[in-house]
């Protein structure tokens, strides 16, 4: 099993800047690869950043050239650097890992909130 804790969000002014975190355990070296996800009031949940155990990632096109996503030792953990925040970056973040090629475990979410 994996499990994961996230942490970092908050409240922050348009063009601020967060860093989000969440911290894989259990059978951690079983991980392919680790993503960002966010929900919007009223709106579908979305992938904003996908990081794989290869080192590559990918990225929604409405966070590109704001959002980084990277990882640290064996993809215990996952980082989400968000900078020039705008209010429709406002959602629930949830961190997932998907794992043994078949399973997906998600943090609980953090709240992201861009005031304007």
């Amino acid at each position: 099993q994996v499990q994961m804790v996230e942490s970092g969000g908050g409240l922050v002014q348009a063009g601020g800047s967060l860093r989000l975190s969440c911290v894989a355990s259990g059978n951690i070296f079983s991980i392919n690869a680790m993503r960002w996800y966010r929900q919007a009031p009223g709106k579908e949940r979305e992938m904003v950043a996908v990081i794989t155990s290869g080192g590559s990632t990918n990225y929604a096109d409405s966070v590109k050239g704001r959002f980084t996503i990277s990882r640290g030792n064996a993809m215990n953990t996952v980082y989400l650097q968000m900078n020039s925040l705008k209010p429709e970056d406002t959602a629930v973040y949830y961190c997932n890992a998907h794992w043994a090629a078949i399973y997906d475990s998600w943090g609980q979410g953090t709240q992201v909130t861009v005031s304007s």
